[in-house]
């Protein structure tokens, strides 16, 4: 199986942190880029087998396409490629943007997950953030998405925010359990070079934890999700179990994906594997289409040693690690034997059990570091 992937990078306003590919636009600009992306479906359907277990609408902020526009999308993913009767169709959506009746279109038209970027639930944060929505928004997003049938719902958090302490990240995490998602995704803060939050800390006006704190807040979330049931199956996300997300788990296994629109990535799992982009730049996207020519450029094409390294950056980011048998059957060489070295320099925060390699939450926490030695 294969999944799907359409980046929507429209957003009503940009956050201080966010340097993703966005742009604000009219609904001329969007119903013109829907009209782009199914022509890119249509084009690409040639040269991709079908069906889809899962479709992730991504951005930007997916929840500014109307249902219309939505099921105008779906029906193109069936009718040039096909979905399977359970595929797993997630839509991100900004709390401040949606309401009972835009959810309900959503379910209609095809949605069966939604993707919540609630990030926090302090109103003095979500404005030092540049969020647009309030607390007030984030639960009344939820109550809706419940009462229009939605089962199966993901929330985004931030921690490590500007002066938050255990006590603040306690009354998040509070508030969250009881909406009682499906499934979390976890971030620290991380401040990117040219945004506006980056200057403000540059200028010494927005103090953030150092690393020791950083540990505690993630250590600190690590076990209040682990008590209320859910299950830590990557760095950064959370799941009741049969709730983890089938895109990012097809990323995290090098299983095939096709990515549309301006701004997406493409995995293609032919040879070792091949690695495609469509560059972020919206003209540039809707003339290629509207050219009949492949938008997207080759990023990587992987040979076995680079496949393997990516196998191991990748699986060990997640609770189930490297399944020392797939390796063995991909690549022809041990797991432990290709990366002796770096297992060795991990030490105790790397574990061998029930046939696989894989870091203990305290390894995660030093992932950036001790992943150097597998990059081969």
């Amino acid at each position: 199986m294969t999944g799907l992937y359409l980046h929507i990078p429209f957003c009503h306003s940009k956050c201080g942190y966010c340097d993703f590919y966005s742009l604000t636009g009219d609904d001329a600009s969007v119903a013109k880029y829907v009209a782009s992306l199914r022509r890119e479906l249509e084009q690409k359907a040639a040269h991709w087998q079908g069906p889809f277990d899962s479709v992730f609408f991504g951005g930007g902020t997916p929840s500014r396409l109307s249902s219309a526009q939505v099921t105008q999308l779906l029906d193109s993913v069936r009718n040039e490629y096909g979905l399977i009767a359970d595929a797993e169709v997630t839509l991100e959506a900004n709390p401040g943007t949606v309401s009972e009746s835009s959810l309900d279109g959503y379910r209609a038209a095809g949605i069966n997950r939604l993707s919540f970027g609630v990030q926090t639930f302090s109103d003095p944060q979500l404005k030092a953030l540049g969020r647009a929505h309030s607390s007030a928004q984030a639960h009344a997003a939820f109550r809706a998405a419940r009462r229009v049938g939605f089962d199966n719902l993901s929330c985004d958090l931030i921690f490590a925010l500007p002066n938050q302490d255990g006590v603040a990240l306690e009354r998040d995490i509070e508030t969250l359990l009881k909406l009682a998602p499906e499934h979390l995704s976890a971030y620290g803060l991380t401040l990117e070079e040219g945004t506006p939050l980056y200057q403000r800390h540059q200028q010494q006006a927005l103090p953030l934890p150092d690393d020791e704190h950083y540990a505690e807040l993630y250590l600190l979330l690590d076990r209040r999700l682990a008590a209320a049931g859910y299950r830590h199956y990557e760095i950064s996300n959370y799941a009741r179990p049969g709730y983890e997300c089938r895109h990012n788990r097809d990323v995290w296994r090098r299983r095939p994906y096709l990515g549309v629109g301006a701004g997406a990535h493409s995995f293609y799992a032919t040879n070792w594997g091949e690695r495609r982009h469509i560059p972020p730049d919206l003209e540039r996207y809707q003339t290629c289409i509207d050219k009949g020519c492949d938008p997207s450029q080759r990023l990587e094409f992987f040979d076995r040693q680079a496949a393997m390294s990516e196998t191991a950056y990748l699986a060990l980011r997640t609770a189930e690690g490297v399944i020392c048998d797939d390796f063995l059957n991909r690549f022809g060489t041990p797991f432990d034997e290709v990366f002796r070295d770096a297992i060795r320099q991990c030490g105790e925060q790397l574990h061998h059990a029930s046939g696989s390699w894989h870091f203990t939450p305290e390894g995660w926490l030093l992932y950036d570091h001790l992943i150097q030695p597998f990059l081969l």
